[in-house]
């Protein structure tokens, strides 16, 4: 084996660590919860804890008028999970249940609200969520805490 084959292996090996990966779920972790959590922060009334603002009711009913549900259950449903679900996310707790149930949100939100984003915007969310539900939350998440607490 020559040095660069040699450092190649070795490069792999660091990269399909435990550590790698679960630095990289990490930050997947992150990502994902930033994007949902930038958007319910815009439904919230600035300095508030989940105070919606008024507003959002009527951006509901008119621009997101293809949602299935009646704007007086969309926004404080979608208000509370984009909080939520991103909290969890955040803390590596609950991750597989809290990345499907972001899932199901990208998904209604392609479907209903914004039909030409799958490409540039919601294929990404949908896939990075897809790899926290099979993956989990990696080794620095509670999830990962709690799993090991139980095993001892």
């Amino acid at each position: 084996m020559n040095a660069i084959t040699g450092f190649y292996y070795k490069g792999v090996a660091i990269a399909g660590s435990r550590l790698a990966e679960g630095a990289a779920l990490l930050l997947l972790r992150i990502a994902l919860a930033g994007v949902f959590w930038r958007s319910g922060q815009t439904k919230v009334l600035e300095g508030s804890f989940l105070k919606i603002d008024p507003s959002q009711y009527d951006l509901f009913r008119s621009e997101f008028s293809g949602l299935p549900l009646d704007p007086a259950i969309a926004v404080p449903l979608t208000t509370f999970s984009e909080h939520f679900f991103p909290a969890l996310l955040l803390f590596g707790l609950a991750t597989r249940l809290s990345a499907g149930a972001l899932l199901v949100m990208t998904l209604v939100i392609q479907i209903f609200v914004f039909p030409d984003a799958w490409w540039p915007v919601h294929s990404l969310w949908a896939a990075m969520a897809a790899i926290l539900i099979v993956r989990g939350g990696g080794l620095f998440s509670l999830d990962a805490l709690i799993a090991r607490m139980r095993t001892k």
